[in-house]
This record gives C-alpha cells, sequence and structure tokens, in this order.
C-alpha cells in the first residue's frame, strides 16, 4: 500500500508521544543508555568517594543521578554534555560524555553552540588528564619519568579520541537526517503540486466537454430548427397545393425530401465529431491512486473539435442556396454582397452561416410571409452580416412552429466566442433586424 504525503502527516499526528519521544523504539533505547550510564557512573562515583574520603553510598547515588541524565539527551543534549563536563574531574561518565557529544552534533542546535560546547568537553578532558597522568607518574616508585612532553601529547590525544569520533559521527546522522526530512518534504510538495495539477487537468477537461456539448447541442439546434421549419412550411404549402396542383405539391414533396436528407447528412457530420479515438499516449491522471486516464487533448477538445467540425461545414458559399430555400419556402428574401470577399476561415465562415441560417429560421417561425433582407459586407479584416425582417403578412398561415427560446442565445454565443458583436433588436417599422460583425484575424487563429 502506498503511504502519501498527507496520509504520513495524519499517521504523525495520530501516532502515540511519549513526552519528547516520537517512537516507542526510541524510549526503549534512551531508556537502556541511561540505565547502562548510570550503573557505570554509580561504579566510578563511589570509588571516588572512597578514595576522597566520603562515603561511598553518597558516590554511588551521585552517580545514579548524573547517569541517569542521558534519558533526557534528546530534548536537552546541551545540559547533559554540561553534566559529564562537570563531573569529568571525579573521572565519571565515559559513556554519558561519548552519547552527549553524539546527540548534541546531531540535534539542531546551532553549529556555533555545539563547537563552543564540545570545545569546552575537549579541554575538560585534556586538562583532567594531563593532570592525573602527572599524579600517576608521581606515585609510581619507578625511574622512568616521562616528561611534561609526552605526558601533553598522550592526554591530547585521549581527549581528541573521547571528543572527535561522537562528535564527527553526530554530525553526519544530523546532516543525513536532515537531508531525508529535506527530502521527504519535496517529495510531498511535488506529490500535492502533481495532484493540484491532475486536478486542474480535470476541470480543464471537464470545462473543454462541457464547452463541446454546448457547441454540439447549438450546431444540433440550428440544422434541426431551420431544416425542420422549411419541411413544416413546405408540408403546409404541399397540404394546400395537394389536390388543386399536382404538379405543385411533386414539387413540394420533393422539396420536403430534400430537406430532410440535408438535414440528416449534417447531423451525421457532426455526430461523427463526438467518435474521438482512444490515446494511449499523452494522458496525465485526475487523481494519483486512480487508474483512469484524461485525455490531455480534452483540454483543447472544444476548440478541436469545433475547427474539425467546420472544416467541412457549410460556408458563406452557401448563403445563396440557403436564401432560395427559403424563396422556395414562399419567403421574399433579397440577398446583397458588398465588399471583395477575403480568406477568413472555416470558423468564421461557418458562424455567418449559421447565423443567416438562424435569423431566417426565425423569419419562418415568427414573420410569416414578411419580406427579409439579407445584407453581407466585407470590410478587409472584418465580416458584417444583416438579417432584417419587415412586418408580418397578415394574410399568411401561421406554420405553427414551436420556440424554445434559444436561437439569439446560441448566435450570440457563436459570435462572441469568436471575438465579434452581435446586436438583435426590433426595428421601428414592425420588423426586426440581427446584425452580426465577425473578426477576421480571430477566425483564422481558432484553427
Amino acid at each position: 500500500m502506498t503511504v502519501t504525503g498527507a496520509d504520513r502527516n495524519d499517521a504523525d499526528l495520530t501516532s502515540p508521544r511519549f513526552w519528547w519521544w516520537e517512537r516507542r523504539r526510541s524510549v526503549v533505547l534512551d531508556a537502556g543508555l541511561a540505565a547502562v550510564s548510570a550503573v557505570e557512573c554509580a561504579m566510578e562515583g563511589a570509588n571516588f568517594a572512597a578514595e576522597t574520603g566520603a562515603p561511598s553510598v553518597l558516590g554511588a547515588l551521585v552517580g545514579l543521578l548524573v547517569g541517569s541524565t542521558l534519558l533526557v539527551r534528546r530534548r536537552w543534549p546541551i545540559a547533559v554534555v554540561l553534566v559529564s563536563l562537570a563531573v569529568t574531574p571525579a573521572e565519571m561518565g565515559f559513556l554519558l560524555s561519548l552519547v552527549g557529544l553524539y546527540s548534541l552534533a546531531a540535534s539542531d542546535v546551532p553549529r556555533r553552540i555545539t563547537t563552543a560546547v564540545a570545545g569546552m568537553s575537549f579541554t575538560g578532558t585534556f586538562i583532567v588528564s594531563l593532570v592525573r597522568m602527572r599524579s600517576l607518574a608521581g606515585e609510581r616508585d619507578i625511574d622512568f619519568d616521562p616528561g611534561n612532553g609526552y605526558t601533553a601529547i598522550l592526554s591530547f590525544v585521549l581527549a581528541l579520541g573521547m571528543t572527535a569520533p561522537p562528535v564527527l559521527l553526530g554530525l553526519y546522522v544530523g546532516a543525513r537526517r536532515r537531508l531525508m526530512e529535506s527530502l521527504r518534504e519535496r517529495a510531498d510538495s511535488l506529490e500535492r503540486e502533481l495532484s493540484l495539477l491532475a486536478d486542474r487537468a480535470e476541470e480543464r477537461a471537464e470545462w473543454a466537454r462541457t464547452e463541446e456539448r454546448t457547441r454540439i447541442a447549438r450546431e444540433m439546434h440550428d440544422v434541426v430548427a431551420h431544416r425542420v421549419s422549411l419541411m413544416v412550411v413546405h408540408a403546409a404549402a404541399l397540404q394546400a397545393v395537394a389536390l388543386k396542383d399536382p404538379q405543385k405539391a411533386v414539387k413540394n414533396a420533393a422539396l420536403v425530401g430534400d430537406m430532410g436528407r440535408q438535414a440528416l447528412t449534417e447531423l451525421r457530420e457532426m455526430l461523427g465529431v463526438l467518435r474521438a479515438p482512444e490515446a494511449p499516449a499523452g494522458t496525465v491522471r485526475a487523481d494519483l491512486r486512480d487508474p483512469a486516464p484524461v485525455p490531455l487533448a480534452a483540454v483543447g477538445a472544444a476548440a478541436a473539435a469545433a475547427a474539425e467540425a467546420a472544416e467541412g461545414g457549410p460556408c458563406l458559399d452557401d448563403v445563396d442556396t440557403l436564401v432560395e430555400q427559403s424563396r422556395a419556402a414562399g419567403m421574399t428574401v433579397e440577398l446583397s454582397v458588398d465588399g471583395d470577399p477575403v480568406p477568413c476561415g472555416a470558423l468564421v465562415e461557418q458562424t455567418a452561416y449559421r447565423v443567416i441560417q438562424e435569423a431566417l429560421t426565425n423569419v419562418h417561425k415568427h414573420a410569416p410571409g414578411a419580406k427579409t433582407w439579407v445584407r453581407i459586407a466585407h470590410r478587409g479584416t472584418e465580416i458584417a452580416m444583416q438579417v432584417e425582417n419587415g412586418p408580418s403578412d397578415t394574410t399568411a398561415a401561421e406554420p405553427g412552429l414551436p420556440s424554445g427560446g434559444n436561437g439569439l442565445v446560441g448566435m450570440r454565443e457563436r459570435v462572441q466566442s469568436l471575438g465579434g458583436v452581435f446586436v438583435a433588436a426590433p426595428t421601428d417599422s414592425d420588423g426586426f433586424r440581427v446584425s452580426a460583425v465577425l473578426p477576421v484575424r480571430n477566425g483564422t487563429a481558432a484553427e
């Protein structure tokens, strides 16, 4: 089972702590060292008391107390070293001094303090060793006199051997411990960053999926609404002339069939975008513990799918056919194109086509029999389009087409997504006008 940084922190917070010990084995280790040191100091204290004429029991009790200070070596390492330094003249605390210096060097105490305390311990050990060796040489009844130089060298080596190894070992262990903690913190930080990146990728993928669903819904609304509206209009005309003019009825029936086939073709093209191929490579995981991958391409799915659909979608050249279909349904439509056409990108042309298509659909729904003007103007860096209808013909039959109120919203979203401007409002002549301006440069970049 993999333990994450958060799980490790939770474990540290919930694990049992014994005063300043973090683990049970640390308590057992310090208690064992303190017991051994207490026995050693008690024996040495009894010997020192016997040499000075003090009661041995008192020396043993003092030794027990001094040796037991190893129990607090993790909490107060400086105090342990100072205690060992204080009893150095009594030749007590060999283990106490070694473990105390090691604990001090391995702790987080500033290095200047560690150096100062270790220097004091070295100096104290050197002086006591030098004095003890000189006294032992004077007590021995031998002809050999080692001399002050030899005694000083031996005392120096002894003090260095008592001080340097535990300090160097403690420095190494402390540096290694801090390095491991630093690496653990970096690993936890990296894990949190990866988790945030995965969450952000999942959010962006969800945003892309939402955008793609909105785009497909908008496309389907435009295609179905326009084609079905024309089919309903032609079906009504077919019903009206079926008995009076069979040839016109056949023509209207053919138009209804053409409209239906065109609607199916466009729907098939849009739904084909949904069949995205699997992407085994280039994926990220939404959760480090979740094996389900999220495609990186999903982040840009909305723009990519829109551009892909636009490549095979309608363009401005199809507006003539769109106008002819509305004329065939009985609408009076005038089309005017100003300016020289410039390459503006498939997505811009498709958006312009859909705006004109939806505007004509609204005329079929809400203003049957109204005269309509479709104007397209190429202005170099932008394309302007306008669909305006006059008042509805009161003699024209109502087609009875339902309205969901999403047509104007969809047109506005299309135009604004490309950085364009969209305006829709009634006219003074009881008609309605839809105007849109699309920048050519943004449309080209979008692809």
